[in-house]
């Protein structure tokens, strides 16, 4: 482990942004550690992005820090690079699998609100946002399968309704953030669209994880 200043996370101020240039400012072996970045390191259940840092591929992007907070970032490249501390590198990321997850995330969040709004808070045992799909599991006494449809339709209709999507620091901790949307808010240290409608529309599917265990995929309709 090697210590710098704090990595400025420009993925909260733009989660767009698929470009951007960093200062290098640590470097042992094949780790890096830049000023700023884009590159969202896995946390929270979301996956981490997938591109470049200095033209090398980055194999794994590591977040220090507590649950909700990134208070820096660890990038294992592909190779050890030939720039050096002090250097200016160019961040590139995968914009279509960023635009992805931040779907799928504010889609979970939507979906678990409507879910526990009809059946009650659930003990939640797992989650994970992935590109192509995104899951929460929880501890419920029986399958949920006909319970989807109406969960699936009240979402799909909020998202048609183009609700804003809010992120906004904490005003005591600056490296925790938080999401709302409507009346929910979270802390949430993921990535997110600025609105509903850009999410369109979504799909459930149970899945049988164990007795008294239950998982909801989500998926983005195609």
């Amino acid at each position: 482990m090697f210590f710098t200043e704090m990595t400025t996370k420009l993925f909260w101020q733009d989660p767009y942004k698929t470009e951007c240039t960093a200062k290098v400012t640590a470097v042992e072996g094949n780790k890096v550690k830049l000023d700023q970045t884009i590159f969202f390191a896995f946390s929270g259940g979301q996956e981490s992005d997938e591109g470049t840092i200095g033209g090398i591929k980055v194999l794994e992007a590591v977040k220090q820090g507590d649950k909700e907070n990134i208070i820096d970032i660890e990038y294992v490249l592909e190779k050890n690079p030939d720039f050096k501390v002090g250097d200016t590198v160019e961040i590139k990321i995968d914009g279509e699998r960023r635009a992805a997850l931040m779907k799928l995330h504010s889609a979970t969040h939507l979906m678990y609100y409507f879910f526990i709004e009809k059946y009650g808070k659930q003990k939640i045992i797992g989650s994970h946002i992935g590109a192509e799909k995104a899951r929460i599991d929880f501890e419920f006494e029986k399958p949920i399968q006909e319970l989807l449809p109406e969960i699936e339709q009240a979402t799909n209709t909020f998202l048609a309704q183009n609700h804003p999507i809010l992120r906004k620091p904490d005003e005591k901790s600056p490296d925790l953030w938080w999401w709302q949307c409507g009346e929910w808010k979270m802390p949430c240290g993921g990535t997110h669209p600025r609105s509903t409608g850009e999410i369109g529309k979504i799909k459930l599917k149970r899945k049988n994880i164990g007795k008294g265990k239950e998982r909801i995929e989500i998926f983005l309709a195609r």
